[in-house]
C-alpha cells in the first residue's frame, strides 16, 4: 500500500477514535474534572507523527458538543495539535506525556475563566494536571508500549 495512503488512513482512524471515545463518554469528557479517555492517544505522535493531525481533528469534532462552545473547538484543538507536535519530538515515553498534560492543564482553564464558568484558575489547573496525568500515564503508556511490541516499531 502507498505510504501516503497509509498515513491518511491512520490519521482518519485516530481522529474517529478520539471523536467516538470523547462523545460516547461525554459526561466525563468535559469540564474541570474530566477524564477524557481519548487523551490516552496523545502519546501516539511518538510513533506516528501524523497522529497529531488526527488528534486535532478528532478533538475539534468532539468539542463541537462542548459546553464551552467555539472557544473549546478552536483553542482546545490547537492545544492538542501543538501538544501532539511536541510529543512527536520526544522519544522517552515518560517525558512524552508532559506536553499534553501541561498545555491542557494551563491553557484550558484560561478558556473557562474568559467565559466566566470556571472555578479559580489554580483549582482548574490542578484538577487537569491530575486527570490528564492519570489518563495519559495509565492509558497512554500501555497503549504505546503495546503498539511498539505488536507492530515491531
Amino acid at each position: 500500500m502507498n505510504k501516503s495512503v497509509l498515513v491518511l488512513i491512520r490519521c482518519a482512524v485516530i481522529s474517529a477514535l478520539y471523536f467516538c471515545l470523547t462523545t460516547l463518554l461525554a459526561p466525563i469528557s468535559f469540564g474541570a474534572i474530566q477524564f477524557r479517555l481519548a487523551e490516552a492517544m496523545c502519546l501516539l505522535p511518538m510513533l506516528f507523527p501524523e497522529a497529531s493531525v488526527g488528534l486535532c481533528i478528532g478533538c475539534a469534532l468532539a468539542n463541537l458538543s462542548s459546553p464551552f462552545g467555539v472557544w473549546d473547538v478552536v483553542v482546545g484543538s490547537l492545544v492538542t495539535l501543538v501538544a501532539g507536535f511536541l510529543t512527536s519530538k520526544i522519544k522517552n515515553v515518560w517525558l512524552a506525556g508532559l506536553p499534553p498534560i501541561l498545555l491542557n492543564a494551563f491553557i484550558l482553564p484560561i478558556i473557562w475563566s474568559v467565559m466566566g464558568v470556571g472555578e479559580l484558575y489554580i483549582l482548574n489547573v490542578l484538577s487537569l494536571l491530575v486527570s490528564q496525568s492519570v489518563v495519559i500515564y495509565a492509558g497512554g503508556i500501555p497503549l504505546v508500549k503495546g503498539l511498539k511490541k505488536t507492530m515491531k516499531i
